[in-house]
């Protein structure tokens, strides 16, 4: 039988593919190193090429493309109840194949070298910024021991330590004040790297007009915007801003059955480092609604019903409302080719008898 489709299981040395035909039914197998499967499609025709959103999918899926076959790239949650009996490459594989026969399930689409790397310089970033926390907190933990208290706040540290360090009637020894020293000269050096990369993603958001967009929407900065122009792409590939919520993990998680609907907390699928980034700046939106109320300055419609919410079901709750509100007007800034209003209204009445209200 004539082979239309390949399914692959990735991995860092052994490549397990399966050849199926147009009815999805396994012809051929292989069992492939690196090597040798970085040239086992070149003198084959043009195939479907499925496999799994993981680790170096989007490096093989570019390079495939180029070759002339159709790359189809499904999410990993999605292919693992395909798997049938034991897990393994054979098995892996199979899965794939009928994953792929799922009409339902949406492939990720394909993303682009620049994307990934400003993807890769926001997960580096992330890393440095976790060094630069537990340093602070071995030098907070290890002068405690000598009854050294640091104050809070970041900017306090370094002063406060060379303080100690140049004080000669505590009880530091001469060989851990070199050493806090170093700790010291790596704070400084991590916080360099971070600006570094900033300035670097401020560079691409500068020339990427979808960045300068996202960010004229309340709470969105600077690495919110990089970050979902990295990591999601085109906004059209959802077919409504409620999906990109869903897509998200900013909808409730459901547990329904019959008659019975319960919807439950926060469902936290998708991202978690976008999530995390779109409530942040959900809260610090929030907090600038507040300052103005404090202040008797008029507030936008988004920040009156923001302020409402709040009253209503508290801090967190509103917090996470308003990055869903956020997601979804961003998906329809980029549907409608609109600029972001903070006093659109999605439901307005109209001046009619019937009084009929339009919906976005």
């Amino acid at each position: 039988m004539h082979a239309t489709t390949v399914a692959i299981d990735l991995a860092k040395d052994v490549f397990e593919l399966a050849f199926a035909d147009a009815e999805h039914r396994i012809v051929e197998r292989k069992r492939l190193t690196r090597r040798t499967f970085a040239h086992a499609l070149d003198n084959r025709g043009p195939l479907r090429v499925v496999m799994e959103a993981c680790s170096s999918a989007h490096y093989w899926a570019r390079r495939f493309t180029g070759q002339g076959h159709t790359v189809c790239l499904l999410p990993a949650r999605d292919v693992r109840p395909y798997v049938r009996r034991n897990k393994t490459d054979r098995t892996d594989v199979a899965g794939i194949l009928e994953a792929d026969r799922c009409a339902q399930i949406n492939p990720v689409p394909i993303k682009s070298p620049e994307q990934q790397g400003i993807q890769a310089l926001h997960r580096i970033r992330e890393r440095l910024k976790a060094q630069h926390t537990s340093t602070i907190n071995l030098l907070r933990g290890v002068l405690r021991e000598f009854g050294l208290v640091i104050p809070l706040g970041a900017s306090k540290v370094r002063p406060t330590v060379l303080t100690f360090l140049e004080d000669g009637d505590n009880d530091l020894p001469m060989a851990l004040r070199h050493t806090l020293g170093n700790l010291l000269d790596r704070l400084a050096n991590l916080h360099t790297d971070m600006t570094a990369i900033e300035q670097q993603l401020e560079a691409f958001a500068q020339r990427d007009p979808t960045s300068q967009r996202y960010q004229s929407v309340p709470g969105i900065g600077l690495l919110t915007a990089t970050a979902l122009c990295a990591s999601v792409g085109p906004l059209d590939r959802f077919r409504s801003g409620r999906h990109f919520a869903a897509w998200l993990g900013l909808t409730p998680r459901e547990h329904s059955s019959g008659a019975q609907r319960h919807l439950g907390a926060m469902s936290k699928r998708g991202d978690g480092y976008l999530r995390l980034l779109l409530i942040h700046g959900a809260r610090a939106a929030l907090r600038a609604a507040q300052v103005r109320q404090r202040k008797d300055q008029p507030l936008n419609h988004l920040q009156a019903w923001a302020l409402a919410l709040q009253a209503r079901q508290g801090h967190n709750k509103a917090a996470v409302a308003m990055a869903n509100k956020m997601a979804r007007r961003m998906w329809a800034m980029e549907h409608h080719h609109a600029a972001f209003d903070s006093d659109y209204c999605s439901v307005r009445p109209l001046q009619t008898r019937e009084d009929i209200y339009m919906t976005d």
